[in-house]
């Protein structure tokens, strides 16, 4: 299944509108993981399965091409690594980060 697209019906939506693209691609099984560990530094598929746990490698291999073609990730010379806008949805996703502890202490 090609990558979620603003405009275009996605899984639980027909109206193509950005968040329900958006909620259809981050909620890819290790999706919002693999984006989590490529915030600070670029990792090479060897290092990014290790950090998310040994996940296989067809679905580390699915996650990747779905998320380069959103624009989210990027292959460079040291490995794969958030694009600009990768970036930007690291820091829109930080104040999640602050609930989860939230929750986490109050749990």
């Amino acid at each position: 299944m090609p990558a979620p697209r603003p405009g275009r019906p996605v899984r639980g939506s027909r109206s193509g509108r950005p968040l329900m693209a958006a909620l259809d691609l981050l909620g890819r099984r290790w999706a919002l993981r693999v984006l989590w560990e490529l915030r600070e530094e670029a990792h090479s598929f060897r290092g990014l399965r290790e950090r998310c746990d040994d996940l296989s490698p067809s679905v580390l291999n699915a996650r990747l091409a779905e998320l380069r073609d959103a624009g989210l990730v990027a292959p460079g010379d040291d490995g794969y690594r958030l694009t600009p806008l990768g970036r930007s949805l690291g820091r829109a996703l930080e104040p999640l980060r602050g609930w989860a502890e939230r929750w986490a202490r109050e749990a």
